[in-house]
């Protein structure tokens, strides 16, 4: 074949190519349409597999013209959609082995087509690591782009706005060591004169945020390992310094999750249900709902506290299952 019948069939493919691109997107206009993510529900994330510690996105696309706004939604969404994550230095996280695999593959790609009319929305829920590898601890700033004519046609593209996305570290026994300092300050943590319905509050953030230090703040650790039978007669038995290391690896074993694991539970929210004390003793009583991937979860904890030189601490709890939602 002479270079010049080569070059004809090029600019051939490339005219025809740019035609098709202009046909389709001119069959609808998508200017008037956005898209917009968020964080399905408030939760702290960690690097690992999509389905032990998922990043749920509400997606949603708005008609904001006048016209009838139409586009296709694959059943399959990965066909319809890809999440970007950069880090502050700008790299760009890989997309999983999942995601290349099913585009790559020859398949038929179901889909419906739906229609929005004016000021109305769509909207649907994905999980971020489906998409996208998150094997380290980072700040990311996480977009989508949408493909109203599915992924095929990638070059017509609505992209949304941009998350901040902080994947905090696998908590860790080690962190059991860290000197306790205010978040954004180096200033070092004191336990201070609040009322008991304040400290279980403070609590419970600091759990849900992983803040250890902050969380152990108000506890009474020795008093929370003497509810173990087994561990607290090793501890009467054991001289100062083994009460010490048992302590220790106590507080190590909280932070896994190892033992006591309602004391340790992530609520998604939570709400002081009441609060009852003495000058020297009190009960706050809160209810903390649990979302997991397919069901809610909803427990009323007792909190127990007393105070010992002008600061309250708890020393022991109880759980009653209230059912699921």
């Amino acid at each position: 074949m002479s270079l010049r019948k080569l070059f004809v069939i090029i600019t051939t493919l490339f005219v025809f190519g740019q035609t098709f691109a202009q046909s389709v997107s001119e069959s609808q206009d998508f200017s008037k349409a956005s898209v917009s993510i968020k964080f399905y529900n408030k939760n702290i994330y960690y690097p690992g597999a999509a389905e032990e510690s998922p990043v749920f996105v509400h997606i949603s696309i708005k008609n904001n013209g006048t016209e009838t706004l139409r586009f296709k939604l694959a059943d399959d969404r990965m066909f319809s959609i890809d999440f970007n994550a950069y880090t502050v230095k700008n790299s760009r996280l890989e997309q999983t082995v999942d995601l290349i695999e099913r585009r790559t593959t020859n398949q038929t790609v179901y889909f419906r087509e739906i229609s929005l009319e004016q000021g109305e929305e769509y909207s649907f829920v994905e999980n971020v690591k489906d998409y996208l590898n998150i094997t380290e601890s980072s700040i990311y700033y996480l977009e989508l782009l949408f493909y109203p004519e599915l992924y095929k046609s990638k070059y017509l593209s609505l992209k949304s706005n941009r998350l901040t996305l902080e994947i905090l570290p696998s908590p860790k026994a080690t962190a059991s060591n860290f000197i306790p300092v205010k978040e954004k300050s180096v200033e070092l943590l004191r336990p201070a004169d609040i009322a008991p319905d304040k400290v279980v509050e403070q609590t419970i953030i600091a759990r849900q945020k992983s803040l250890w230090d902050q969380y152990f703040l108000y506890m009474d650790l020795e008093s929370l390992l003497k509810r173990n039978s087994n561990l607290n007669k090793k501890y009467i038995s054991s001289s100062a310094e083994e009460r010490e290391r048992i302590l220790s690896t106590f507080k190590a074993d909280l932070m896994q999750t190892k033992i006591d694991t309602d004391i340790v539970a992530v609520p998604e929210k939570f709400q002081i249900e009441r609060t009852t004390y003495s000058p020297t003793e009190g009960n706050v009583t809160v209810i903390e709902w649990f979302k997991y991937q397919n069901f809610s979860e909803k427990k009323r904890y007792t909190y127990k506290l007393r105070q010992r030189e002008g600061v309250w601490q708890i020393y022991d709890y109880n759980v009653v299952n209230l059912g699921t939602e």
